[in-house]
């Protein structure tokens, strides 16, 4: 069952989303332990009636996309769906008002990894199943990457399934045409990236006065500031600095990447309003052509190539991510193997019953069969196979209407995924580069420690790390100014933070 664009208000809909016995156990009574699913000890209460699940999952298209994929994942996986399909912009906030008032639906997929962190206390509070007990029950989610998962441990249990990610996949994403004219070459270092700006800038190939160098959006991770700051030596973060862990946000670094995007905004080559930006309208700058760089998953590529050649068929792109820091190597920040994971709220899953029957269905997801379908769309339709691999449809507004907001749905990103056919030499390059630069990717020491001060006050805490760097950015506070907004967030609980997470950094060997 769909919702209608009107439901993505979120009004009193939302409090009905705890459907008192609505997941009705089990799913199919198959003789392959790959169609059932679920434990075998349960296969004989199982039903042929669909489960009924509601779903929230974060739209990060315009549009909400049509039924036709929902309908061929609900007969495939014996299901009856209600999806809530928020938009990116606002899906934290929908996410924290349907919980505070304990009206999640049965499956939630958090927005991001900074997310999850700060679910960690209500998760060890009961509020979510546990479901790593589970897993060996079920014939795909017993195949999880168990690196991955002990990466998503909450008090060394397992809570949430996870969506799979490439771990390195930030870089630049920048108008080679634009480049090429004014003679610039690649990027190598971030003086470079600056340079190519400030030149972009000042030839104005937009027209009109309106070249905005770098497209940016109101996100201090996923948007181009955390890339960046790598290269200012910036840890990914958490850094050790003699012998113990500290935020980034207290290093040299985090310091001389503010004076950097401040450096940016004064001269023009950031939109002036990316604290504001959302990522629809960065992305548009780029479409209209109004924008040269930007800086995010390098597989965006291929979806800004196509929608930008259709309003400027001059347009071209290249990517790149082997930038390197002062001392001269190559870096970028890593992910821990998952962009975001998946939870089940004990609100409205009531029962163990519904639990299996829930579990059942998403281990589908894992499914080679689900896997294609949630990332390519129909066979057919949305894409061809030619020799084993995917040739994807010309089609850009039918995939991007149908396809790609269930992208955000999917589990699995190349396991259990068949190979794509790059139409783009430049998509193809994006992917290479994101295998290549695990070698030199800068991941977060504090991914698998827990604090229960951040927990309890996290949120709010980086909230004012946040506000302070975008002060500065802007002018509104000095450095002195910034510095005292790093004490007020010290003596506020962000001390106990730090020694919290080095007591159990420390007990852990220091790794």
């Amino acid at each position: 069952m769909r919702k209608s664009s009107k439901d993505l208000k979120w009004i009193s809909a939302i409090c009905t989303l705890a459907l008192a016995g609505s997941v009705m156990a089990g799913c199919s009574s198959g003789s392959k332990a790959t169609d059932t699913g679920g434990a075998a000890a349960d296969s004989a209460e199982t039903s042929q009636q669909p489960v009924k699940i509601t779903i929230m999952a974060d739209l990060q298209t315009t549009e909400v996309p049509s039924d036709k994929i929902e309908k061929i994942l609900e007969q495939k996986t014996n299901s009856e769906l209600e999806i809530q399909w928020v938009p990116d912009g606002s899906y934290d906030e929908k996410f924290q008002a349907a919980f505070a008032t304990g009206s999640l639906p049965q499956v939630v997929y958090l927005k991001n990894q900074a997310s999850f962190v700060l679910m960690r206390d209500a998760i060890k509070n009961g509020q979510f199943w546990e479901i790593g007990p589970y897993l060996k029950d079920y014939p795909n989610l017993k195949g999880l990457d168990q690196n991955v998962l002990k990466n998503t441990e909450v008090g060394g249990k397992i809570y949430t399934l996870y969506q799979e990610r490439q771990p390195a996949r930030s870089g630049l994403i920048y108008r080679k045409d634009w480049a090429d004219k004014l003679g610039i070459p690649a990027p190598q270092t971030v003086d470079d990236i600056y340079n190519m700006l400030k030149k972009f800038k000042e030839a104005d190939l937009a027209g009109g006065n309106k070249t905005i160098p770098l497209a940016d959006r109101n996100d201090l991770i996923y948007g181009s500031f955390k890339t960046i700051s790598m290269y200012f030596g910036t840890p990914n973060g958490w850094g050790v600095q003699d012998g113990k862990l500290i935020p980034d946000f207290m290093t040299n670094g985090y310091m001389d990447t503010l004076k950097f995007y401040k450096k940016l905004r004064d001269e023009g080559l950031i939109n002036q309003d990316f604290p504001v930006t959302s990522k629809t309208d960065q992305q548009n700058l780029m479409y209209t052509g109004r924008a040269g760089v930007y800086i995010g998953t390098m597989g965006d590529v291929k979806t800004m190539q196509e929608k930008t050649e259709k309003n400027l068929p001059e347009a071209k792109y290249d990517v790149l991510n082997d930038i390197k820091d002062g001392s001269g190597k190559n870096v970028t920040w890593g992910l821990s193997g998952y962009g975001t994971v998946v939870l089940f709220p004990k609100s409205s899953v009531k029962t163990e019953k519904d639990l299996k029957a829930i579990l059942n269905v998403m281990d589908k997801f894992y499914s080679p069969e689900i896997a294609d379908l949630l990332k390519y769309g129909v066979e057919g339709e949305h894409y061809t196979k030619k020799d084993g691999k995917v040739l994807p449809s010309t089609d850009s507004k039918l995939v991007e209407k149908e396809v790609r907001p269930y992208l955000n749905m999917a589990l699995y990103e190349t396991t259990n995924v068949t190979p794509s056919f790059y139409t783009l030499p430049v998509a193809e390059k994006a992917n290479n580069l994101s295998n290549a630069a695990v070698k030199f990717m800068v991941t977060d020491p504090s991914v698998s420690l827990d604090s229960k001060t951040y927990n309890e006050k996290g949120a709010r805490l980086q909230d004012q790390i946040k506000d302070a760097t975008y002060q500065f950015i802007m002018g509104k506070i000095d450095e002195a100014g910034y510095q005292a907004a790093v004490k007020k967030w010290q003596n506020d609980g962000g001390q106990k933070i730090i020694d919290e997470f080095n007591e159990q950094y420390k007990s852990n060997g220091g790794k």
